[in-house]
Parts: structure tokens; C-alpha cells; sequence
């Protein structure tokens, strides 16, 4: 992989094509990885479902590690702790310190267990409905999370080659393909293991340039603390400077006029249109530049053609406005850890709450999410699944170390070098990202003085990662790495995910409850045309283009939490959980959860019909991406009382738990 890189920087340096450059990257990384899928494909039962149970605690870990560290990892998070600061550090908290519960609460009893999938474990110890709630449940968390893998591989496709996103999201599924198709998880292991080399590599080596470029250091997880104290500094002066009041100020009165338009939107609607008419014949009368005319007639050209849309534009410029027209840009200061709330207030309660909140529910998530509990049954032993656990988190701890560090360092040559920077000179990145999309990267001169203020500038959480190299200068080539580690994430945690729903559907729906007599090898040949089935489902979603990849993942790991991990727990360790309990903790911590979510994402309401709440209907604030806080009891207190005043568990179910409980020497 080094020779590689370093092959092809001394060809950047020699005048090669970056178009060129980009292509071999993705051409060569997808070549290697299909190359492992094609060598280990088999139609075997138990090697296509769990990789024969003979993978090594060691390489367990680190394909554990590829298939956790997706494209919400590795292009999201650095991204939100550079626009949300400390709050951002709920992510780490939250997904390390889950692997702590599954090492403590359930790898090792599942191992012992043995068996194919988790909705195998539900049907096991609780009986046949319990198994049909559990795929469904399967279904639901793994393909919200897909969704979001796909349009990581199409964002890093088209960015590398300069397809369309859409045509960059179906050359990048064929890379998914290649890697689950053929060999299931005996395939995905093995490639997941070359992921993560490449992936961690991709991120390590431009985090350490920027540290070597800023300040001398080789070690910036450790160092850069130096940087956070400048990048403080540099925001108390933004807070205080002129030109940026005038933005916020001008910002402020785009937030008032977009209000005024709601109003009566269709005579919005046709002033706008006019005025835009007479912006376009001005710049012809001054003889403008081209490239000005033809933005301002494709504007024209894309402006809202009903009210309902116009109305959508309207609400949506009224928000962004508002938020920019805070102080930073309405980003949080980097080091301060709840941003002030009411004034007199020492800090923001709610965001403390919700802090907290998101932190269980993303290590309960962790916890109960079918893809990463799966990678435990591939062991040799009991023994093993339980270190693998530790190897697991070694390997995610190197990259979740270093993502603070990044974000830190992206934040400083933003407000040291980027901001202040004349229209007229502004580097060609921005150009290109706001070309393939203008959510990603988007400025505005709001207060006509030729010169970027922080407040102009919008930069998205997906391409803080994408776009650092970029932003600090360094070579193509490190650009190119970079989103070949993306797409390594993206495609290691897509494979595992896709793998997830089609056993899901093929062993325990298909398999389990519909046909028993369904033979091995026609088992596995559904479940590989379940894997193409779901692909282009996903991939058809995911061309929807979703943005803010890793809230949608936050959702998914709270449905998993209300929807798995009452059930997994009291499973194990509850001799007296019985079926009904089971059955109706799964759909009431799933129920609330999801209604929860329903009741106030704008986009989940007016999908269903529902109208617009009179008053906010959040729980002591709590935000519906953390709603697995409220899921998680419901659950463990409705399986509970099924359980203990509904009908005892059969022999059978009772003397599983007493196996699973037996000393884990093994």
C-alpha cells in the first residue's frame, strides 16, 4: 500500500492526470479487495454465513474494526466535532464504549450459542414469533444503515473518477458486490482485513503531514493541544470582528425577508422571479463576465415551480440564515463543552442532556447491532470471541484517537488561512466540491466586501475528511488516499450490512419459518441473490441524496438498541424471559422509538401525513436521534412484566440460558 502511494506521487510530481491518479486509486484498492472476494468464494454453509468459525481473534478484530469504522466513522465525525466541538465527543464515547458491553454482556454467550444469525439466537431462546419481530427489526436498522454506506461510496466515487453522484453510486456498489456476492463472510473477513490497512493508513498519513506542516509534530494525537489553544484564540477574535457583525448582520435580515415571504409565498414567488430578471438583464447591459450571466440565469432557471416547493426553499433559507447569523458561523467554540444557553447560564442544560442521552444510545446501540454481534460467531472458540473483542477495540481506538486531532487541525488552516481570503482567490477545491454538490460546500460574499468572513462559508460534516488535504495544501495524492480509506470504510461496513439482511431473510425468514426442508446450497445461493436484491434497493435510496450521514446513522443505532438489547440481555442473563415478553419489549421499545423519531423529524411527518405539532413534543428536549433512551426501558420494562406475569418459559428455553451461563473456559 506505501509503495503504491508513493509510486504514484512521484507520477503527480512527474505531471501525471489527477483524473488518472483518482481512477487508479479507486480501480486498484476495488481490484485487491475483489480479487480476495473471488479467491474465498464457496457455497458451504457455514463458511458462507460464519467464515467457517475459524477466523483468529486477531484478524477478527481488525475486520471488526473495518465493519464498524463505516463511512459515518471515517467521513463524519471529524466533521461534526469541527462544527459541534465537544459535543461531537459523544460519538467516540458512545461507539467505544459499547464494545465494553458487548465484551461484558454478549459476545462470549453468543459464541457459545453458535448458530448463523442473531434473529437464530431470538428464535432459539424464545420461540417463532419472537423470530419473525427480530428480522424485521434486522431489516429495518440494517438498511437505514446501508443506505448511508451507499451514499459514502457514491459521494467518494464520484469525487475520485468525476462521475455524477448517482452514476458514482452504482460504479461504487460493484466494489460491494464483488467483496459479499460470491463468498459471504469468508469473503468479507479477509476483505475487511485489507480495508482496514487501507483505511487507517489513509487516515493516519495526511493527519500527520498537517500536524508536520503546522507545528513540527510527528505525534499530533498526542500534541495537538497547541493548535486547539490558537484555534480559541482565533475564534474569540472572530467574535469580535467588524466584518463578521456586518455578515451576521446581513444574514440576519435574509432570515427576516424569507420569514416575510412565507407569508403570502405565491407574490413571493413572482418577485423573486422578477427581480432575478433584472439582475440578469443589468449584468448583460455592464457587459458582466459570462460565468456571472450564466449563474444568474441558471438560478432563475432552478428556482422553485410550485408553492408548495417554494415554500420548502423559503423555510429551509430562513433556517440556514438563522443559524449562520450566529456568532462562528452557528458553530460551537471548539473547546468549550456545552455552548452557553440562556444568558446568566453556565451551560446549556438541554445539549448536556442530550450529550448524555446520545452517549447510551449509542453504546446500547453498539451493543444490540446484528452486523457486529454476527462477527463473533466466526471464532474458533468462546475464549477468542472474548479477545477479539479487545483487538477490536485496539484497532478502532488508533483512527477515534486521531479524529479530535484532525478536526482541529482542519479548523485552524480553515480560520488561519482560508477566511480573509479574497472571492477572486479562493482555492479551486471549493469550486469542485460545490460543482458535485452545492450542500457540501457553499460561499457567499453576504456582505459584499470581496473577502470570505467565517459566516459566509458553509462547509458540510461529510467533507471535512474528503476535503482536508485540500484545505491544507498538501498533494493530490493524499487527497486521493484519503477517499480510497473512505471508500474502504464505506464498502467494509456495506459488505457486512448486506450480508446481515440477506441471512436475515434466507436462513431465518425463508429458511426458519417457511421452508425446512430448503437445502444448504439452496439456502446460500437465495441469500447471495438477496445481497444483489438489497444493493440496488439501497443504492436507489441512497441516489435520493440523503445528507448528514451520520444522524441517520445515530437513528439506526437507537432502533437497534429498543428493538435488541432487552431482548439479547434478559435473554442471557433472565432464566424467567419468556416469548410474550420477549414479542411485545421488542415492539413497544421499537414503538416508541420510532414514534418518537416520527413525531418530530419534519421530513418522517410529512411522509406519514402527519400535521405540523402545535407545541414541541420533545421530552425534557431530548433530540429524536437519541430517542432510544426512552425505547431501551420501555423495552426492558415491558418484557419484564410479560415475562413475570404471562405464562413460564418452556424447559427447553430455561435450560439454554443455564448452557449459555456455564463457565466460559473454552
Amino acid at each position: 500500500m506505501l509503495v503504491f502511494v508513493a509510486l504514484l506521487a512521484v507520477a503527480e510530481r512527474s505531471g501525471f492526470s489527477r483524473a488518472w491518479i483518482g481512477t487508479l486509486f479507486l480501480v486498484a484498492t476495488v481490484a485487491v479487495y475483489a480479487t480476495i472476494g473471488l479467491s474465498c468464494r464457496t457455497t458451504d454453509e457455514a463458511e458462507y454465513y460464519v467464515a467457517g468459525r475459524r477466523v483468529p481473534a486477531f484478524y477478527n478484530g481488525m475486520a471488526t474494526a473495518a465493519d464498524w469504522i463505516s463511512a459515518a466513522s471515517f467521513l463524519g465525525m471529524a466533521g461534526v466535532l469541527y462544527l459541534q466541538g465537544f459535543g461531537g465527543l459523544a460519538y467516540l464515547l458512545g461507539w467505544t464504549g459499547g464494545f465494553c458491553l458487548v465484551a461484558l454482556l454478549l459476545a462470549p454467550y453468543l459464541r457459545r450459542f453458535g448458530q448463523f444469525t442473531i434473529p437464530d439466537f431470538i428464535g432459539e431462546r424464545y420461540g417463532g414469533v419472537p423470530r419473525i419481530v427480530a428480522v424485521m427489526a434486522v431489516l429495518l436498522v440494517s438498511f437505514v444503515y446501508v443506505v448511508v454506506q451507499i451514499y459514502g461510496v457514491g459521494l467518494i466515487t464520484s469525487h475520485l473518477t468525476g462521475f455524477s453522484f448517482e452514476v458514482g453510486i452504482f460504479v461504487g456498489l460493484g466494489g460491494v458486490l464483488v467483496c459479499s456476492f460470491l463468498g459471504g463472510m469468508r469473503a468479507v473477513t479477509w476483505t475487511q482485513v485489507a480495508q482496514y490497512i487501507v483505511l487507517l493508513i489513509a487516515f493516519l498519513l495526511p493527519l500527520v503531514w498537517l500536524s508536520v506542516k503546522q507545528s513540527g509534530n510527528f505525534l499530533p494525537q498526542l500534541t495537538y493541544d497547541e493548535q486547539l489553544q490558537q484555534v480559541t484564540r482565533m475564534e474569540e477574535h472572530l467574535r469580535n470582528d467588524a466584518a463578521e457583525q456586518r455578515a451576521q448582520a446581513a444574514l440576519e435580515r435574509r432570515a427576516i425577508a424569507a420569514q416575510q415571504k412565507l407569508a403570502d409565498v405565491p407574490a413571493a414567488m413572482a418577485e423573486d422571479a422578477r427581480v432575478q430578471a433584472e439582475r440578469i438583464q443589468a449584468l448583460k447591459a455592464e457587459d458582466a463576465p459570462l460565468r456571472r450571466i450564466q449563474q444568474a440565469e441558471r438560478q432563475l432557471a432552478l428556482a422553485p415551480s410550485t408553492e408548495d416547493e417554494a415554500r420548502t426553499a423559503y423555510e429551509r433559507d430562513r433556517d440556514q440564515s438563522t443559524q449562520q447569523a450566529r456568532p462562528l458561523g452557528g458553530m460551537a467554540p471548539q473547546a468549550e463543552p456545552f455552548a452557553a444557553g440562556a444568558p446568566g447560564e453556565a451551560l446549556d442544560r438541554n445539549a448536556r442532556r442530550n450529550f448524555l442521552a446520545l452517549v447510551f444510545c449509542l453504546m446500547v446501540g453498539t451493543a444490540a447491532m446484528p452486523h457486529v454481534l454476527t462477527r463473533y460467531y466466526t471464532t474458533p472458540s468462546v475464549a477468542q470471541a472474548r479477545n477479539s473483542v479487545g483487538w477490536s477495540l485496539l484497532f478502532i481506538m488508533l483512527l477515534y484517537v486521531s479524529v479530535p486531532a484532525l478536526a482541529v487541525l482542519v479548523k485552524y488552516e480553515v480560520l488561519s488561512s482560508l477566511i480573509g481570503t479574497p472571492f477572486d482567490q479562493l482555492p479551486a477545491w471549493i469550486r469542485r466540491w460545490s460543482k458535485l454538490d452545492s450542500g457540501l460546500v457553499r460561499v457567499e460574499d453576504i456582505n459584499a466586501d470581496g473577502v470570505l468572513q467565517l459566516a459566509e462559508l458553509r462547509l458540510s460534516s461529510d467533507i471535512i475528511v474528503l476535503a482536508a488535504p485540500e484545505i491544507g495544501g498538501l498533494p493530490y495524492v493524499v487527497t486521493c488516499l484519503l477517499a480510497a480509506g473512505g471508500l474502504a470504510a464505506a464498502l467494509s461496513t456495506a459488505d457486512g450490512l448486506l450480508l446481515t439482511v440477506a441471512n436475515a431473510l434466507s436462513h431465518d425468514l425463508y429458511y426458519r419459518s417457511i421452508n425446512r426442508r430448503a437445502s444448504a446450497i439452496r439456502r446460500v445461493m437465495m441469500s447471495k441473490m438477496l445481497v444483489l436484491v438489497v444493493a440496488l434497493l439501497a443504492a436507489w435510496v441512497a441516489s435520493l441524496r440523503i445528507a448528514n450521514i451520520l444522524q441517520f446513522v445515530s437513528a439506526a443505532f437507537s432502533l437497534a438498541a429498543s428493538a435488541f438489547f432487552p431482548a439479547l440481555v434478559l435473554g442471557i442473563f433472565w432464566r424467567r424471559a419468556t416469548r410474550w415478553g420477549a414479542t411485545l419489549g421488542m415492539l413497544s421499545g421499537l414503538a416508541v422509538c420510532m414514534g418518537y423519531m416520527a413525531a418530530n423529524l419534519p421530513a418522517l411527518r410529512g411522509l406519514l401525513g402527519w400535521a405540523e405539532p402545535a407545541a414541541d413534543f420533545r421530552w425534557w428536549g431530548i433530540d429524536p436521534v437519541a430517542a432510544g433512551v426512552f425505547g431501551v426501558p420501555v423495552g426492558f420494562a415491558v418484557m419484564w412484566l410479560a415475562s413475570r406475569f404471562g405464562p413460564a418459559p418452556e424447559p427447553a428455553q430455561a435450560a439454554l440460558v443455564d448452557r449459555l451461563r456455564s463457565p466460559l473456559a473454552d
